[in-house]
């Protein structure tokens, strides 16, 4: 029986990964990767690796064992229809008898194009029959700190998102949840709705940045077509320039603010403030 995690080597499964090495043995993590050599260090301490792709149905065909427990982390190749490259993996999760597939969702509440994808790979796995868990992510705040010379450059946070506010945490918050469900029990055919303990917007943000770093920044709320036209205008293909652009209406709308606790509750820990990853991404 292994725990299997698929995009291991990704942003979040990397925080999966690491997570999981403190809890069970190395030989009991399978890293599903498309590139090995970016698991060379997983592989050092003993993770096994699968070699696979989302768009290649039948390397999937032997990563998976009767009993396992796996992770599903959804794909990030908008443009190649993600239900599609999902359903591989819960077809073969299927035809292997695992014990539980998790996967990593979009919060209920939000209605943006961004969340389609997963509504429709919510579908499929339960259809399945398959004994699953919805761990439905809300908003990272790597999704800003990991970007901020836009803003410390021009000193202005540009957003289309007017007063919306945003349950927001690390990464390493929602891989610490992902890994309870893994390793525990009884988190079969759960739905967990996922966010920061505590809510921002946008203003606290630009304020949060300026005491960091000593600079003058400020909110500096556009128009959703303003916002689409910085996007389009830095270089983003248009499907991904509309769906980021629906996001911040959604923030708008209150739809990525989550109060379930489920986050906190499954990490075993409050959650990360916006203003420590801040801190984290300047000293990085």
């Amino acid at each position: 029986m292994s725990i299997v995690v698929t995009g291991a080597t990704g942003h979040l499964g990397r925080h999966v990964v690491e997570q999981l090495l403190e809890k069970v043995p190395a030989d009991q993590i399978t890293a599903v990767v498309r590139t090995p050599e970016k698991a060379a260090a997983f592989a050092d301490r003993g993770v096994k690796i699968a070699v696979a792709d989302y768009n290649t149905p039948e390397t999937f065909d032997t990563v998976f064992a009767a009993g396992d427990k796996v992770l599903l982390i959804s794909g990030n190749e908008f443009d190649k229809g993600r239900v599609e490259q999902h359903k591989i993996v819960i077809e073969a999760a299927k035809a292997a008898g695992v014990a539980l597939l998790a996967y990593t969702s979009a919060p209920g509440s939000l209605t943006a194009a961004l969340a389609d994808d997963h509504r429709g790979t919510e579908e499929a796995l339960l259809a399945s029959g398959l004994p699953y868990a919805l761990l439905r992510n809300g908003w990272y705040n790597e999704n800003y700190t990991e970007n901020l010379a836009p803003a410390l450059e021009h000193g202005a946070v540009v957003q289309a998102a007017g007063d919306g506010r945003i349950s927001a945490a690390s990464r390493a918050d929602y891989a610490a949840a992902a890994v309870t469900v893994l390793t525990g029990e009884g988190h079969e055919n759960q739905t967990y709705e996922l966010g920061g303990d505590t809510t921002f917007g946008f203003a606290e943000y630009a304020a949060a940045l300026s005491e960091q770093t000593g600079k003058e920044i400020a909110y500096a709320p556009v128009s959703v077509e303003a916002y689409s036209d910085i996007l389009s205008g830095a270089g983003l293909p248009a499907p991904l320039v509309a769906i980021l652009a629906g996001v911040e209406v959604s923030i708008e709308r209150g739809e990525l603010v989550v109060s379930t606790g489920d986050l906190s509750r499954l990490a075993g820990r409050p959650t990360t403030p916006i203003s420590e990853s801040i801190a984290v991404a300047l000293k990085g």
